[in-house]
């Protein structure tokens, strides 16, 4: 039952951690723009560094 007394500050500072590192997720913006690096994957670079160095495109 001691182990208690330092168990549960250790969890609500733990907790209040990973909130406040979500909270701040939030607010600088990681999760505006959801469908862009899974389109993002979708495109071939390649192809179109090629068209740029050939001079088309």
């Amino acid at each position: 039952m001691k182990s208690l007394i330092y168990l549960m500050p250790v969890a609500i500072l733990l907790g209040s951690a990973g909130l406040g590192a979500f909270i701040w997720s939030l607010r600088s913006g990681q999760y505006e723009d959801m469908d862009g690096a899974a389109q993002r994957i979708l495109l071939d670079d390649d192809c179109s560094q090629d068209a740029a160095d050939n001079g088309s495109g």
